[in-house]
């Protein structure tokens, strides 16, 4: 555990953390700010009659709440594989989120009608992880599904990466289908949530790896990390 925690660890680069700390600062501006923005808006359900027949399977919470980890591991390990990809890929992540809050404010949507139509009657762990999830998590800013979005967007930026073990990029892709189907089977979202965020970082990483709208982004946390003591990490540099 300890040699796989430092074989993490030592991937990680000096510029790749302000820009990730800020791509998490943006996803909670967007995700948690329009959430509390259209508090008292009218907000749409959209649940379709194949959404209400998908079973619930409490344990897909496990995945649910473990592609956090997922997540970690995965954007610091695309840090890594060199700047130019690097900005590429975080541009692309924070304009998602961009157009995730223009579909929050555009379309506001609920999944009352999936949520009332769960029934968990065990005592099990997984069904108290979903009881407790259905507490603190409000049914809104469904439309794309987040998790989705950024679980896709773990597997596409290794997709393809010779210096990322095959394994692992088959792992990514598995996992990162299993947390879409985590988002159906705990009615967290519907399938078209799913949907739109896969297509959505496909959409955008496409557009950021075949143009120059990553140069801006690059030239702006060049600048800040300049302005930073090296020391405060251990880098080895990678190439561009």
């Amino acid at each position: 555990m300890r040699l796989w925690l430092r074989n993490i660890t030592s991937r990680i680069r000096f510029y790749c953390v302000i820009p990730l700390l800020s791509a998490l600062g943006i996803n909670m501006l967007f995700y948690s700010g329009t959430m509390i923005l259209l508090a008292d808006w009218k907000h749409y359900d959209l649940t379709l009659p194949v959404d209400l027949m998908v079973p619930v399977i409490p344990w897909f919470m496990y995945i649910y709440f473990g592609c956090f980890l997922f997540w970690v591991i995965n954007y610091v390990m695309i840090g890594s594989l060199g700047k130019k990809h690097f900005y590429r890929f975080i541009t692309a992540d924070m304009l998602s989120r961009v157009v995730c809050g223009i579909f929050f404010i555009l379309l506001p949507t609920t999944n009352l009608k999936l949520r009332e139509a769960v029934i968990l009657e065990g005592s099990s762990f997984a069904e108290t992880m979903m009881r407790f999830l259905y507490t603190v998590d409000q049914p809104r800013n469904l439309f794309p599904s987040i998790h989705c979005l950024v679980s896709w967007f773990c597997f596409i930026g290794i997709r393809g990466q010779k210096t990322i073990p095959f394994w692992y990029r088959t792992f990514s892709c598995l996992f990162a289908v299993a947390v879409c189907i985590s988002t159906q089977v705990t009615k967290q979202h519907y399938i078209v949530d799913a949907i739109g965020g896969i297509i959505l970082a496909e959409l955008l990483y496409y557009i950021t790896t075949h143009t120059n709208l990553y140069q801006p982004v690059m030239r702006f946390f060049e600048r800040i990390n300049s302005k930073l003591p090296r020391r405060l990490l251990k880098e080895k540099e990678f190439g561009e």
